[in-house]
């Protein structure tokens, strides 16, 4: 079992962190430990993260210290949840304006536009967690021939929608914000809608694919 540690984080909540590696399967069982925790006494929400849960206490400044021992059990308890997941094919249009460093990720990797498009949309990843957004989703399973670091200087502005790869990771951007990712594609799908009955598209455990388009077509 990986090692994990426990700490205060500002004065309402407590994180259970873990040692690397991220897995799937330690993935599985931060979405148990996040289902559960809202049921504990003196818990307010279970935040889940990629390696980490963020507990937020209703009554911190007495529970802090019994939160943070009584965490560290019920991880050492917990057992993997098996989500029912759903497969989500999002149609990307690669490269040009909707993906303007395409270039630079297949001139780091060492590989043409294409291999890097090819690699990017033959994957079936896994929504690990969602979080910077409403929606925006972190997914496992990008190959590491196409790990590409963040942009030294980030932009001001990244359309909605916006396929994108920032060192291990790839993702959506759900709103237009800020942000350091390499932009490689854009999908008209929404990810985030605040007006509908279900506002957010994804959710943890599902399986999503990458489904290239021509220009104009998405």
């Amino acid at each position: 079992m990986q090692r994990a540690r426990c700490y205060l984080l500002g004065e309402s909540a407590v994180v259970l962190e873990l040692e690397p590696p991220v897995t799937l399967a330690t993935q599985k069982r931060i979405w148990r430990l996040a289902q559960r925790l809202p049921d504990m006494p003196g818990v307010v929400e279970a935040i889940p993260g990629m390696n980490n849960i963020t507990v937020v206490l209703r009554n911190p400044h007495t529970g802090a210290l019994d939160a943070i021992e009584r965490l560290q059990r019920w991880w050492e308890e917990s057992e993997a949840l098996e989500p029912e997941s759903r497969m989500i094919e999002i149609p990307v249009v690669y490269g040009g304006k909707a993906g303007p460093d395409l270039g630079v990720v297949a001139e780091y990797c060492g590989l043409t536009e294409k291999r890097v498009v090819e690699l990017h949309s033959s994957v079936e990843y896994v929504v690990w967690f969602l979080g910077f957004q409403p929606g925006f989703p972190y997914l496992g399973g990008l190959s590491p021939r196409l790990h590409t670091p963040r942009r030294a200087e980030p932009r001001l502005s990244v359309p909605a929608g916006t396929v994108a790869i920032g060192g291990e990771q790839t993702g959506i951007y759900p709103l237009t914000s800020p942000g350091g990712w390499q932009l490689i594609g854009h999908t008209s799908m929404p990810l985030f809608e605040p007006g509908q009955e279900a506002p957010i598209l994804l959710r943890p455990g599902d399986t999503l694919r990458f489904i290239p388009q021509k220009e104009g077509v998405c």
